[in-house]
């Protein structure tokens, strides 16, 4: 019996203090084995604490594709702009959606009659919104000028009456919510700015050609299409020997173009500037190809839009159809291609429409169990300030896609670490990775999936936004995170 008030014995203290340590330690080991591997963990908290990844607003996620585990989440659930990373809702929605064999159909139709070598009547060009109709990207035979060169075959000397247009399979409004307007109005990149349309041509970009001329002389300009646009050069050739403050703009809804500062004098490039009008503009270079091919026009260009009446649907002359779709999402994740994004976007929306589309693609997410709370879809390029998605919402778009039937598509139109003509091409080189780039000012990210040592497949996504520091070392942390990724020990 121990009386109160008196000291214990330090021996007693000590063995009273063993006996209720040890069963503490029994069923309280220090790392529980399905815990989150703290390796990896740490490692990534570590490469986020360096100084050239401050001042940025960083979310991400990992999740272990074998196990479901989530391995790595920093504000998971917060909405980050994606850049282009957008690109991966839009491709995994039309995939779903259309399927990787969907094919797009243009198609020239003919409502007249043909007399001594005369077509009079209405040619019809009827577009279901393929962006590679007559496209840059896939240096292909031109399918107006293809057309053309038929017709002449077929002994047709003459055409006589109305071009219509029909772009009826979208609606009118081609610039989704949340563009810089500069995207539109400036030179700013071959696939930046460019309008949406049902019926669409090279890009729906006009490539402007400028060679220095004579020192304060006006510099030498062509534009491919010729006759496309109309051109004021206020620009002027400089005596020196390198440095360009050459700008071009276009008016808001004109194909007027203005081109003004200067080039050096042993300039020579091309610029990409966006047409106001893809309906018009595809017709006015088929015109252009019946008359390369020998065929007397006296056309008019007419868009559907602006017909009273309704256009017969006669059996077509010809069909062009685009590559399959699965070709079509590869140039758009592995080049970040935003006029492809854009156009196959509305293709899937109901409607035609941005609106239809964003909501059908909310529609898909759902389905595949994806909280879209913290989703906003304004356009499918990611060129919008408008849309937000969480870094867990990615991931299990990510692990949705890794099972889904489309699945070999999508992966496929990933660009892998180091891979050449991609937007990874000068990132990663040798990594097991596949994954989607996207940049905006003050905006880098990076989606896709990596192989862990332990040969798990996982899905990640790392979201940068309102940084102060310099894009190059944003884009380089997020490489570090994924180098990480693939070298940290799984446990």
């Amino acid at each position: 019996m121990i009386r109160s008030g008196l000291p214990f014995p330090f021996g007693l203290v000590a063995a009273l203090a063993l006996c209720v340590a040890l069963p503490t330690l029994a069923v309280q080991p220090p790392h529980s084995p399905s815990a989150s591997p703290p390796a990896l963990r740490d490692q990534i908290d570590r490469v986020l604490q360096q100084r050239q990844a401050e001042g940025a607003f960083w979310g991400g996620a990992v999740r272990d594709l074998e196990t479901g585990e989530m391995l790595y989440a920093r504000n998971p659930d917060k909405g980050f702009l994606p850049a282009s990373n957008q690109k991966l809702l839009t491709t995994a929605t039309a995939l779903d959606a259309l399927g990787p064999t969907y094919r797009y159909e243009t198609t020239l139709h003919f409502d007249g009659s043909v007399r001594d070598s005369t077509l009079r009547g209405d040619l019809i060009v009827r577009g279901s919104g393929d962006p590679t109709f007559g496209s840059l990207e896939l240096r292909s035979t031109d399918p107006l000028q293809r057309w053309a060169e038929r017709l002449a075959q077929m002994g047709v000397r003459r055409v006589q009456g109305r071009l219509i247009g029909d772009d009826n399979s979208f609606d009118d409004r081609p610039y989704p919510e949340g563009w810089n307007v500069d995207y539109i109005t400036r030179q700013s990149g071959r696939y930046i700015g460019a309008s949406a349309g049902g019926l669409s041509y090279r890009d729906n970009v006009v490539a402007v050609e400028v060679t220095s001329s004579a020192p304060g002389q006006a510099p030498h300009v062509e534009v491919r299409p010729a006759g496309a646009v109309h051109v004021t050069n206020e620009a002027r050739t400089s005596s020196r020997g390198r440095g360009s403050s050459l700008q071009i703009t276009r008016a808001f809804e004109s194909n007027h173009l203005f081109l003004k500062g200067s080039v050096p004098r042993s300039y020579r490039g091309t610029k990409h500037v966006p047409v106001s009008n893809p309906t018009t503009y595809t017709l006015r270079n088929f015109v252009r190809h019946l008359q390369d091919a020998g065929i007397e026009t006296s056309l008019r260009v007419v868009d559907i839009d602006d017909l009273e009446e309704s256009v017969t649907r006669a059996d077509p002359l010809f069909v062009s159809l685009s590559p399959p779709l699965s070709e079509i999402v590869a140039a758009i994740n592995k080049r970040s291609n935003n006029f492809y994004a854009e156009q196959v976007f509305r293709t899937y929306g109901w409607g035609g429409s941005t609106r239809g589309a964003s909501r059908r693609t909310d529609t898909f997410l759902r389905r595949a169990d994806i909280d879209t709370r913290d989703i906003l879809v304004s356009d499918g390029s990611g060129l919008s300030r408008k849309n937000l998605i969480s870094p867990r919402a990615m991931v299990h778009l990510l692990a949705h896609m890794n099972d889904h039937e489309a699945r070999n598509a999508f992966l496929a139109s990933l660009p892998g670490g180091g891979e050449n003509n991609t937007t990874l091409e000068y990132r990663l080189h040798r990594e097991p990775v596949q994954a989607k780039t996207g940049s905006l000012r003050f905006v880098r990210a990076l989606s896709g999936y990596a192989q862990r040592p332990n040969g798990h497949r996982v899905a990640f996504a790392f979201f940068a936004n309102n940084y102060t520091s310099p894009s190059y070392q944003i884009a380089r942390t997020i490489d570090d995170i994924v180098e990480t990724i693939t070298s940290a020990p799984a446990s």
